[in-house]
């Protein structure tokens, strides 16, 4: 669901920074990250691992405290709109509560918050009515994973964080998962998900936010983000030739080589192709339309192995 429009924003991050480490020897795991997510959008958090996003979701949970800068969710501080029930967490280590029944567990957590979804709501909305008197430890792995979906809905939060949600889960599963999370999301509540399937994010937000290093290097919807590191790739042998100088090539806006073959990504095919043929270098030419794929391995590939125009 997209953003109510003229709504206040449901997370809103101003150049927060989050260092590890002592000093001489710090990691900025949060590099200054603006990043402001209205009510009611679903959004997709990107990165490879290392890249900043468990110490995002750390911040926003309240779990992480802010060098400098500033983390409000749902207008107060973090830690505020946790304890308050706004906020609903389902992190890749959680494990629900062994030898009771999923009705149990989730009427026990309800039981914690201020003003709880109703128990049945939460069963039926998570889609694990038909086993609410299972016994968690009778449950599949896709099973279990709807559960702590559930918990995470039992304080009908206004804003839910899911860290890796359907890790580990065979295709069926995570399409009902998704089912189930569509469902909460079409209430109007806010959704903030990361994970390593670029089909789930293409699929199932509205926008995606790419972080690297700490920062954020790209923000937008799919389509933007494959425009971003160039709609096209234009792919040739270098057949012992130089890579140095292909970044200035006319339309191309990322580089990357791999043993003797150059990807160029571009926002122009037809203009890099031509050049690329009045300079000689066509061997093995491949042209084709960029994936979600190809875009975040561009934007966040090691420094060394590609070249980014300024804009990017």
């Amino acid at each position: 669901m997209k953003q109510t429009t003229g709504s206040p924003a449901a997370v809103v991050f101003t150049g927060a920074v989050r260092t590890y480490g002592r000093a001489g020897r710090t990691v900025r795991a949060v590099d200054g990250i603006d990043l402001s997510i209205g009510r009611g959008e679903t959004v997709a958090l990107l990165g490879r691992n290392g890249a900043g996003k468990s110490t995002t979701i750390g911040l926003l949970l309240g779990l992480d405290e802010p060098d400098s800068g500033s983390v409000r969710v749902l207008g107060r501080t973090a830690g505020q709109a946790v304890r308050a029930g706004l906020v609903g967490a389902m992190l890749q280590d959680g494990r629900p509560i062994q030898r009771v029944t999923v009705r149990e567990l989730i009427a026990f957590v309800a039981s914690t918050f201020p003003r709880p979804m109703p128990v049945a709501e939460a069963l039926s909305l998570a889609g694990v009515q038909e086993y609410a008197d299972r016994r968690i430890d009778k449950l599949s792995g896709g099973q279990t994973q709807r559960v702590r979906f559930a918990v995470a809905l039992a304080g009908n939060p206004e804003l839910i964080v899911l860290d890796e949600p359907t890790a580990a889960l065979d295709v069926e599963a995570r399409r009902m998962f998704w089912d189930s999370m569509r469902a909460y999301a079409r209430r109007g509540n806010t959704v903030l998900f990361s994970t390593h399937y670029l089909e789930e994010a293409d699929g199932n937000a509205d926008r995606i936010v790419v972080i690297d290093r700490g920062r954020i290097v790209a923000d937008g919807s799919g389509d933007a983000i494959r425009g971003s590191a160039g709609a096209g790739l234009v792919s040739f042998d270098l057949a012992g030739g130089p890579a140095a100088g292909l970044e200035l090539l006319p339309g191309v806006v990322a580089v990357e080589v791999s043993g003797d073959r150059a990807v160029l990504h571009t926002d122009d095919s037809d203009a890099t192709v031509v050049e690329l043929a009045r300079l000689g270098a066509i061997r093995g030419l491949q042209v084709s339309r960029a994936t979600l794929e190809d875009a975040f391995l561009a934007l966040t590939a090691p420094a060394a192995a590609h070249t980014e125009r300024e804009n990017v």
